[in-house]
Parts: structure tokens; C-alpha cells; sequence
């Protein structure tokens, strides 16, 4: 199942889902570049410890090697097959956060792992105060084992940085969207609903959304709290106040709301009304939010989700 990976802020780059816009990293005159031959030998080891089945990708014809090849890392990782053959060969000296975030994902490194390799290519390793977009290989696991589910995953900001086809599918795909466009709460208060997110076809009563937006409000003002080193959080929320009323009304009144499971009907542009539960999953340690629609066995919403799965973006009118 296909994940894909962003950042939080309008002028960053991103690394897409696969057959989405490829990228790569531009050189930043005057940094440390670290070690890069250093830096391919050990990007080509992780890459030949992960199996396709671990990855996620069928292990179609012979292979030569158990592990991944550098077209599947690319694939996984958003990047151009090239960009990926000359960090190999060190020809590419100063791949970005952004991009080491996204190769850390898809070779499932742990937390040291990740870190080392931010330090080979002449980057800070994640600093404490700061918000993080890395999904851990266990939570990622998680993520592809509910292939069968519509899913997004969230920063603690409310940052969408990664989705699956069947979410895509489902709400429409996020893949177009930029900075904080992908952002759920700047979406909310400040947002065009014509862009592909999903809230055009999200139906909620109004006590629903209004339990929503006081809950990520309340995570909001929690993520302030927990990171407060986050310059691009604190300007999205000052931002926000200038920006709406509403939300700068709702902020400064203190109101806290959790969320917890609920009935939402998602109005699909092919296959009409589908009434799902809605899960926000917190994951401790990391203030990911990973949001899961379900249906209930055998009925019409599940099957529509069967379809969906088969049909992926194809209209089918």
C-alpha cells in the first residue's frame, strides 16, 4: 500500500506518492555535506535489507538481491529513480530533511538508524522542541496492515504527511495540495473546500464539526505547549488568529473537546452516500494522528469500500 510523506510549511518541498511530481534535492552552497561516500555504502545496505513484502510491494520476476531495488526505494520514497542512483554513488551531497525523512521511512530505519543517517549527510539530526513527520517503521507496519481501510496520518499539527490509495480514492487525492494546504486545521478556518481534500465530501451535523474543531484546537494548544522551539508551529497558529475570527475566538475561549468515534457520511462523486465510523488514533511518543474509516462486515458501505479498492481514482462515469 502507498504512503506518501510532506512537509508543514508553504515554501518546502515535499516528497509525493508514487506517480506523483518528482523532485530532488537541491545543493545549499556553504554546508557541511558530511560523509557521502560513507552515505551511499549505507543507504545501498538498508535498501538490500528490506524485502519487497516488508516494503509493501510485490517481489514480482527474479531478483538478484532479498532487498529492495533502487527503482521500489524511489517508489517508496517519492524520489526520481536518479536522484536515488546518485546518492548511491555520492554524486548528491546535500539531500534535504525533508528527503532524508522520507528515505528513513521507507527503509524502515529506527530512531538511531535515522539519526545517523542525518549526520552522513551533513544535517542536524531532529531536534527536541520540534515538531517530527518521521513515522516509525512499527506505526508504519500498523499503517500498511489496514490496507483495507481509508487512513490518513497527521503531525500534531494536524499536517497530513501521509494517506493511502484508498483515502485517495475515498476523499479525493491530496497529492496536489501544498504547505499548508494539507494542513486540516488551517483547511478548516482558512481554506478553499474546492481543493481535493476531502472536506467537500465530508457530511457532519453541526454539533459533529463543532466537536471536531474544539478538538484540534485542543491539540493545537497542546502542541504548542509540548513544542515550543517550532517556529512554523507558533506562526500557523498566529497566523490563524489573524486570519479568523472563529478560530481566534475559539482559541482564547479554552474550550477543550477530545476526539472519540464517530458517524461520518462521505459523499463519493461515483458511488454516492457511504456511512462510515471514524477513528483519531493518537500515537503515544510521537503526537501522530492517524485518522481510520471502517465499515461494518457485509454491509453497503463495506462494499463500496471493496470497489473503491478496485477502481482507485478512475471515475467512473
Amino acid at each position: 500500500m502507498a504512503t506518501t510523506l510532506a512537509g508543514r510549511d508553504a515554501d518546502r518541498q515535499y516528497p509525493e506518492q508514487p506517480g506523483e511530481r518528482q523532485y530532488q534535492a537541491v545543493a545549499r552552497p556553504g554546508r557541511n555535506t558530511g560523509d557521502v561516500s560513507e552515505l551511499g555504502k549505507t543507504l545501498h545496505a538498508w535498501r538490500d535489507r528490506v524485502t519487497p513484502a516488508e516494503a509493501g510491494l510485490p517481489a514480482n520476476g527474479v531478483r538478484r538481491a532479498p532487498g529492495l531495488r533502487r527503482e521500489e526505494l524511489a517508489l517508496l520514497a517519492g524520489l526520481s529513480v536518479d536522484y536515488v542512483v546518485r546518492l548511491e554513488q555520492g554524486r548528491s551531497s546535500s539531500p534535504s530533511p525533508q528527503v532524508l525523512t522520507s528515505l528513513a521511512r521507507a527503509l524502515r530505519l529506527d530512531d538511531a538508524e535515522r539519526d545517523h543517517l542525518f549526520v552522513l549527510a551533513g544535517q542536524a539530526p531532529p531536534a527536541p522542541g520540534r515538531i517530527s513527520t518521521y513515522i516509525p517503521p512499527g506505526v508504519q507496519r500498523l499503517v500498511d496492515q489496514l490496507e483495507g481501510a481509508p487512513l490518513s496520518v497527521a503531525d500534531a499539527s494536524w499536517t497530513m504527511i501521509s494517506w493511502n490509495s484508498l483515502w485517495a480514492a475515498m476523499l479525493g487525492d491530496p497529492s496536489g495540495l501544498r504547505g499548508r494546504e494539507r494542513n486540516i486545521v488551517w483547511r478548516r478556518f482558512a481554506g478553499d473546500d474546492d481543493l481535493p481534500d476531502g472536506y467537500g465530501r465530508v457530511r457532519q451535523t453541526d454539533e459533529q464539526a463543532e466537536r471536531f474543531k474544539i478538538a484540534m484546537i485542543t491539540d493545537l494548544r497542546a502542541a504548542v505547549t509540548r513544542y515550543p522551539k517550532d517556529t512554523e508551529l507558533h506562526s500557523l497558529v498566529a497566523d490563524l488568529r489573524a486570519i479568523s475570527t472563529e478560530f481566534a475566538t475559539a482559541w482564547d475561549d479554552h474550550q477543550i473537546a477530545f476526539h472519540g468515534s464517530d458517524h461520518k457520511t462521505i459523499e463519493h462523486p461515483d458511488l454516492g452516500p457511504i456511512v462510515l465510523d471514524c477513528d483519531v488514533l493518537t500515537v503515544p511518543g510521537s503526537d501522530l494522528r492517524i485518522v481510520v474509516y471502517t465499515a461494518p462486515p457485509n454491509s453497503e458501505a463495506a462494499e463500496k469500500l471493496k470497489l473503491l479498492a478496485v477502481i482507485g481514482l478512475q471515475s467512473l462515469a
